[in-house]
């Protein structure tokens, strides 16, 4: 039985992407070269790995089997090799592929500047961008690492903490002369608030009362499922909006937004940098995670904004 790294990787990508048409954009090759891949892979092994249908191919039972079980051996591989070849020589350019997911708002206000550093560093690095508010499968979806802001911590995945930031209730100056300006978490029963699709409010809207963490009643007509465009409803003047520091600094600072409720405490939201367990850590990953530390090691620059 003979069969090629490549072809292991090609169907690993038609699997996650669930197209030829997608693997051959991700892979940079023809649809002709994934096709064939596949079928040499399925002839090797001698079994259907899709079903074909006008066009459109479905994975067989076989195949989510057999890709369970080698997205992590395939990552293991490659990882072996990146770190035999550091070892050789400790200043060889970092090579391969390194695929990042995080959050939308934060990957387009923060992070897009801060890995584009990284890629300048490593020119011979190919790097992949996710932006999703979801919270993605990191080893299934083929990623190498990924962001994640608050939220409960998975114990399948290694983490470390860059920062903390903190969520800020903020409403715009004319939202606040027409309604008025909450002085009591009990006050916001009286007013919208816009909402937040991939959260549940009673998870968004928390406060530290007492010594413990309390949500108040709220109600809003506007459900948005990006931040930007919740801080943005916002300073439109449709409600109150619950956002991280990192979304609200900006319009905070030039006066488009007021915080509201300043002095009671909300919830923290540690900003970690997650990856699957692997060992030996490739130098890739080692790359990325000591990029991150050292660009957040003096501190979040929204910080002065939000105070």
């Amino acid at each position: 039985m003979r069969y090629t790294l490549d072809e292991i990787e090609t169907f690993l990508t038609v699997m996650e992407l669930g197209t030829v048409s997608a693997a051959a954009a991700r892979l940079n090759l023809s649809k002709s070269v994934i096709s064939k891949r596949v079928s040499d892979f399925e002839a090797t092994l001698g079994a259907a790995l899709f079903r074909r249908n006008a066009g459109r191919i479905t994975p067989t039972e076989a195949a989510l089997r057999l890709a369970d079980r080698l997205r992590p051996a395939l990552s293991e591989l490659v990882a072996a090799a990146e770190s035999a070849a550091w070892g050789m020589d400790g200043g060889a350019p970092l090579r391969g592929s390194l695929a990042i997911a995080a959050p939308t708002s934060f990957g387009m206000i923060y992070l897009s500047p801060v890995l584009a550093r990284f890629a300048a560093l490593h020119p011979e690095l190919q790097l992949r961008l996710d932006y999703d508010d979801r919270a993605r499968d990191l080893a299934r979806d083929g990623f190498d690492i990924g962001i994640r802001i608050g939220g409960g911590r998975d114990g399948a995945l290694m983490s470390r903490k860059l920062a903390e930031d903190r969520m800020i209730v903020a409403a715009s100056p004319e939202y606040l002369a027409r309604n008025g300006t909450p002085e009591a978490l009990a006050d916001l029963s009286g007013h919208q608030v816009i909402s937040y699709t991939h959260v549940s409010d009673l998870g968004v809207w928390q406060f530290r009362q007492g010594g413990r963490m309390v949500s108040p009643r709220i109600s809003g007509r506007l459900t948005v499922n990006n931040g930007e465009a919740i801080r943005d409803m916002a300073v439109a003047g449709l409600g109150l909006a619950m956002l991280p520091g990192f979304i609200v600094a900006e319009a905070l600072r030039r006066g488009a937004l007021v915080q509201v409720l300043p002095e009671i405490a909300t919830r923290p939201l540690p900003i970690l940098a997650v990856w699957p367990p692997v060992s030996p850590m490739p130098a890739k990953l080692r790359a990325i995670i000591d990029h991150l530390v050292v660009e957040i090691a003096g501190g979040v620059p929204w910080e002065s904004a939000v105070g």
